[in-house]
């Protein structure tokens, strides 16, 4: 879309007009030797290719013309591109994805209703989950015996998810490290000025590897305002060091200001994480830039263009003009009427 930044500019349209009526003529002072027949010799000359050249409507066209490009010109014609939007990130969303031993246990089924182990239904319904985090900044944290991180924050959703794919159980040790995990969440968030951040914990054991407690690394990420929701994932019953400690979880979720959930097969995980959409509202921040050409040379250069043309035309006019003038020529009493004529 065409669009002028100084469009007042065009107020100075009429200024030339305006000032040709406004102010006075130049005089210019040239030597002249009275006759008394000066009018007649006047009236005899003006019939030639002067007058003519007087007549001329180029020579007040184009510097009309010539005066319009310029104005525009200083108007500041601009090209509007179409906008460009991006949304701002209002909230970081770390998930903490639980990869010990235990989460190849096939008890949940999949979309197809395939029997599939828990890690593989995680990715298939985390990986709808993350499709829908759009405005989001979305990092992944995977634990076992140790915390690694696997996707810094980023707002490329398709990363993310690439990434958790790729995830394998054991990968990070047999046995779960939940407390260092949300310690390392926490010194994630050192760098965010994300108006909302939050962790998202899915795991199917109890802690059996952390240096520091669960609920007390909760205490600590609520103290920096950091929201912990804690999924528990697998069958309560399960007895040894794969058992699922659903009291500390609870007590997790309740000191990070979160919520608890547990999911027994993959339509209760798929439903957490409707409940997660629902709890986990934001508003979603949009920029929008146009971006604009500046397109004032080109009437910049086509008023140099016709100027040159004026003046190119000038010039051939004079040469084609020059000759009868420069002719020698009689002037001579007609003996009839007495008027004074120019002979050529």
């Amino acid at each position: 879309m065409l669009t002028f930044a100084i469009p007042w500019m065009f107020a100075l349209l009429p200024l030339p007009w305006l000032l040709r009526i406004l102010l006075p003529p130049r005089v210019a002072a040239r030597p002249a030797v009275r006759v008394p027949f000066g009018y007649r010799l006047h009236s005899a000359m003006s019939k030639g290719s002067f007058a003519q050249l007087r007549r001329d409507p180029l020579r007040f066209l184009i510097p009309a013309v010539i005066w319009v490009l310029l104005v525009i010109a200083l108007a500041r014609p601009q090209w509007l591109e179409p906008p460009i939007s991006k949304s701002l990130p209002t909230r970081d969303l770390l998930l903490l994805v639980d990869l010990s031993g235990s989460m190849q246990q096939e008890d949940f089924t999949n979309a197809a209703g395939d029997t599939v182990d828990r890690l593989s239904a995680v990715k298939e319904v985390l990986g709808d989950f993350l499709s829908r985090r759009e405005g989001d900044r979305v990092g992944l944290v995977v634990f076992g015996d140790a915390p690694f991180l696997q996707a810094p924050f980023s707002t490329d959703l398709e990363l993310s998810r690439q990434l958790l794919d790729e995830t394998a159980i054991g990968m990070a040790g047999p046995r779960t490290a939940f407390g260092d995990a949300i310690g390392l969440g926490i010194s994630l968030f050192e760098s965010s000025d994300a108006p909302a951040r939050t962790i998202i914990a899915l795991t199917d054991g109890n802690d059996t590897k952390s240096q520091v407690p669960p609920v007390e690394a909760a205490r600590v990420a609520e103290n920096r305002g950091i929201r912990i929701h804690t999924v528990a994932i697998g069958d309560p019953q399960t007895v040894g060091e794969e058992k699922l400690d659903e009291e500390t979880l609870r007590e997790v979720a309740r000191t990070g200001g979160g919520s608890y959930f547990f999911a027994a097969d993959r339509e209760q995980l798929a439903g957490i994480y409707d409940e997660l959409d629902r709890i986990e509202t934001r508003d979603v921040k949009v920029i929008s830039h146009r971006p604009k050409s500046d397109l004032f040379y080109w009437p910049v250069l086509a008023a140099l263009l016709l100027s040159l043309v004026g003046k190119i035309g000038t010039a051939f006019s004079k040469a084609h003009h020059s000759a009868p003038i420069h002719v020698p020529a009689k002037v001579r009493v007609h003996p009839a009427t007495g008027k004074l004529e120019v002979e050529s």
